[in-house]
């Protein structure tokens, strides 16, 4: 009895569980991928947000400290952001374009647009990050 409600477990689980929907959408998986770095990078974790980093970025800082002193003095809102929210994004083949709107830790606004390519192994990795001081819109 056992074996048998054991197996209609599985097979419900198997069921339910469809290729679709174990598949994340492009968007929502680079959404996670960012957060987890930014979250990494707020932890002084660098071997954690190196991880996130893709093949060609790898290349041109080997190692994790490397790439964490770049993010340091280079990308200082991106590497202690204030507050940070998801704009618009664009997919396209395996690259997607992600928006985050950032307020740095200085209380200045940034718009930074994230490069994540999907990787042969189906994750996705960063490839480039773009950021610039965002311009104030009409009052409301």
């Amino acid at each position: 009895m056992r074996v048998v409600t054991a197996t209609l477990a599985i097979c419900l689980l198997a069921l339910s569980a469809s290729p679709a929907a174990l598949a994340e959408e492009p968007v929502d998986a680079v959404q996670n991928v960012i957060e987890r770095q930014i979250d990494a990078f707020l932890h002084n974790d660098a071997k954690s947000a190196y991880s996130f980093a893709s093949p060609t970025i790898r290349e041109k800082f080997p190692d994790e400290t490397s790439f964490f002193e770049m993010v340091k003095r280079g990308y200082g809102p991106v590497y202690r952001p204030g507050n940070f929210a998801f704009g618009r994004s664009k997919v396209s083949g395996d690259t997607v374009l992600q928006e985050v709107l950032i307020t740095g830790s200085d209380g200045k606004d940034w718009t930074v647009i994230y490069q994540v390519i999907r990787q042969p192994d189906g994750s996705f990795k960063i490839n480039g990050v773009h950021m610039q001081p965002s311009t104030a819109g009409s009052d409301i």
